[in-house]
């Protein structure tokens, strides 16, 4: 399942809940640091590809067996794909999409766990160190950006991304957005950071 890796590896990795700032701030970082930023969710077409799977394909297993069982079928194309961008972009800053960190499979997760492993920065990404507070924001961000909830068949899958104890483990580091503005928040994130 995992591809073949060089010694060099990400600069950045962020990780984190859909709707936590991922994107805004990963570009934010690269642009400080002058570093290419990654966002595994629009290159990973080839990846999933690579192991089988398509977003069309996706999409039929949840029209088929709704969205949670097919989450759990796609968990092998998604970990393959985080092996591959990790492998393929030394020195970039990448941004994972929720889903890219969160797995029921104890043998997916153990690949993307050894994948980030050799990573030097892997960075957690939510809004507040409330729990309440972070699901509140994360739901208003996802509604108010894209029409969703992320409440698919009963299930509250931002819920189960904050609290996945996996997710959280991958993360070598929090940081938490608070109020900051993506500058701010970049620049707090810098301070602990080996630039070299």
């Amino acid at each position: 399942m995992s591809p073949v890796t060089s010694a060099a590896t990400p600069w950045m990795v962020l990780t984190g809940p859909a709707g936590a700032g991922k994107t805004t701030l990963g570009q934010e970082v690269a642009a400080k640091t002058q570093r290419p930023f990654i966002d595994l969710d629009a290159v990973a077409d080839d990846y999933y590809a690579q192991a089988g799977w398509s977003i069309p394909r996706l999409r039929g297993r949840i029209a088929a067996v709704g969205r949670l069982a097919a989450e759990a079928e796609w968990e092998s194309a998604r970990a393959h794909a985080v092996a591959c961008v990790i492998a393929d972009h030394p020195d970039a800053v990448i941004g994972l999409g929720a889903g890219h960190t969160s797995y029921t499979t104890p043998g997916c997760l153990a690949a993307v766990r050894d994948a980030l492993g050799r990573c030097r920065d892997v960075v957690r990404v939510v809004p507040s160190p409330d729990r309440q507070i972070s699901l509140n924001v994360l739901r208003q961000r996802c509604t108010a950006s894209k029409g969703n909830s992320w409440v698919i068949d009963g299930h509250d899958f931002l819920a189960h991304w904050l609290d996945d104890p996996g997710a959280r483990a991958l993360a070598t580091r929090t940081i938490y957005i608070n109020d900051d503005t993506p500058a701010q928040t970049a620049a707090r994130l810098l301070i602990h950071t080996d630039l070299s």
